[in-house]
């Protein structure tokens, strides 16, 4: 046996903890001036491979520490504790334009952390690892409550955090590409949120009417909040990212039963008719068809799926009417919907309707559309189907990597920060961690 490989020591702690958790690698016993290659391998829900490496050379001791040490070169460069997670890439040979989503959030997201003799870039399946370790990433803490809900016609998830509460809550939206994403609500629910996750686009075809859902599905949604028992019926927000976006400010402005303590809107716009359902703003949008581009693969690429900011009042959320908080996220590269012009554009709004103070703005340089939690790999690019036509369209989102993971993992400490302070007052229920386990 390689002495190598008999004496090196692989370490990664915690080795169980929340996805928004970072963990600490560390490599011990080599030789020192060791080059090595630390590699993550993930295998996705959907079965897709994804893959992250970057080189080191072993200090004076023959250790390398991933949070001190630079990474010379590999899926990221310099000192980045989390960059093996947030540089994952599908591996060579996949299907293009992936987006690594996680789909079953009781189990975890498993990550194979390994270490290779020299600076390698390719073929790690063939070679001989020096040493290896399984770490688990988790969504939900131990005690986390999930419950499908299908009362009043919805297709949700409600995640309640452990305990008897009441606690606050949250109804999560997500964009354009459909289905039932609970990921992000399982996390915000092992941070102390109630959280329900809505799936408003893909079941909402209804039968009776061939139609898609108007206010009042996203109401009835609001009211399984209010009426919980174990949700404090007073402290309840939105949390939009994309097309949720739209659907959050839209509410928010106008409906007369949705009482929210406070509203979180990642990208999106509040460029809609003002006056319509679901269905009337995926038209309005198609309204940009002119800006599709199609690559040399004759796949369609959408840029910018929604107008320039229009004039006619008609066509714009009244975010000068909130009456809560909003916290709005937008990256500048934004390359999918107008984000960062709209933020302006409210910004604008609220200061002549003079509600500015509940006001407050995230931007980000050379981040992208799609801001998720921490340590989530960049998609710059990721296909999905419609949910009208069905047809498989490469959606482009913008961002620069490295500056697109910053933005995720301080827009969502700064949410956490915003929901706590809006939904619990002074009053800090702490984060959720797996750490102990």
């Amino acid at each position: 046996m390689d002495r190598t490989q008999y004496c090196m020591k692989l370490s990664v702690q915690p080795s169980r903890g929340l996805v928004d958790e970072k963990f600490t690698i560390l490599v011990q016993h080599a030789p020192p001036g060791f080059r090595l290659t630390i590699h993550a391998l993930h295998k996705s829900d959907d079965g897709h491979s994804w893959e992250a490496f970057a080189h080191y050379t072993t200090d004076a001791t023959g250790t390398v520490n991933v949070s001190e040490d630079p990474s010379l070169g590999g899926t990221y460069s310099g000192v980045e504790q989390m960059g093996l997670l947030w540089s994952l890439r599908p591996v060579p040979g996949s299907s293009p334009a992936l987006r690594l989503r996680k789909v079953n959030v009781q189990t975890p997201m498993e990550v194979t952390i390994s270490v290779y003799r020299g600076h390698q870039t390719e073929g790690f399946m063939d070679q001989v690892q020096l040493a290896c370790a399984v770490v688990e990433r988790w969504y939900m803490v131990p005690g986390v409550h999930r419950v499908p809900i299908t009362e009043g016609g919805l297709t949700a998830t409600l995640f309640l955090p452990s305990g008897l509460g009441p606690f606050p809550g949250i109804l999560d939206l997500w964009g354009g590409g459909g289905k039932l994403m609970e990921y992000r609500a399982a996390l915000l629910a092992s941070h102390g949120f109630a959280s329900l996750a809505l799936d408003y686009l893909t079941p909402k075809i209804t039968i009776e009417t061939g139609k898609m859902v108007d206010n009042s599905y996203f109401e009835t949604a609001y009211r399984v909040l209010e009426q919980h028992p174990q949700i404090s019926g007073s402290r309840i927000a939105m949390f939009g990212l994309s097309l949720g976006t739209s659907m959050a400010l839209k509410l928010a402005a106008y409906s007369e039963v949705m009482k929210l303590r406070c509203v979180v809107c990642v990208g999106g716009s509040h460029v809609q008719p003002v006056v319509g359902s679901v269905q009337e703003l995926l038209d309005y949008s198609r309204k940009n068809a002119s800006k599709t581009q199609i690559n040399q693969e004759n796949q369609v690429i959408y840029r910018n799926l929604m107008l320039p900011i229009p004039t006619d009042p008609a066509f714009k959320v009244d975010v000068g009417r909130l009456q809560c908080p909003l916290l709005l996220v937008a990256g500048e590269d934004d390359q999918n919907w107008p984000s960062y012009e709209a933020a302006m554009d409210m910004k604008d709004m609220m200061e002549r309707a003079g509600n500015s103070h509940l006001l407050t703005i995230l931007l980000y340089p050379n981040a992208g559309h799609l801001i998720e939690p921490p340590y989530t790999p960049h998609s710059r690019f990721a296909t999905f189907v419609t949910v009208t036509t069905r047809k498989k369209v490469v959606a482009l989102f913008g961002g620069e990597t490295m500056a697109h993971s910053r933005a995720q993992e301080d827009a969502w400490r700064k949410t956490l920060v915003f929901l706590r302070e809006h939904l619990y007052g002074i009053t800090n229920p702490g984060a959720g961690s797996l750490s102990h386990l």
